[in-house]
């Protein structure tokens, strides 16, 4: 069984950094991509950033220049940088992954992990 942990988010000020985790365990294969979404109250779950296997990344619009995503294959692990955190930033955050493991290749989910950005 495969699962995604993610850790990090909390209360911050606008202005300040956050730094997300998410590991994946199980019985993984091959990681594939891994990134970031995120939902916010009233919204749609949109892309924040995402690595594929072979490094290349991308960021949304709203996040360029602050964020930055990055991973660890060798830990099973993706990780999200985040400065100058705005209000709008506030959401729930939840990391993704697809994933081969023993039998199929399919996408998970971690359990989201909550970003406040308030003064």
């Amino acid at each position: 069984q495969v699962q995604l942990v993610g850790s990090g988010g909390g209360l911050v000020q606008p202005g300040g950094s956050l730094r997300l985790s998410c590991a994946a365990s199980g019985s993984i294969l091959s990681l594939y991509a891994m990134g970031w979404y995120r939902q916010a109250p009233g919204k749609q779950r949109e892309l924040v950033a995402i690595s594929t296997s072979v490094g290349s990344t991308n960021h949304a619009d709203s996040v360029m220049g602050r964020f930055t995503i990055s991973r660890d294959n060798a830990k099973n692990t993706v990780y999200l940088q985040m400065n100058s955190l705005k209000p709008e930033d506030t959401a729930v955050y939840y990391c993704y992954a697809r994933i081969r493991g023993l039998s199929n290749t399919n996408d998970y989910w971690g359990q989201g992990t909550q970003v406040t950005v308030s003064s």
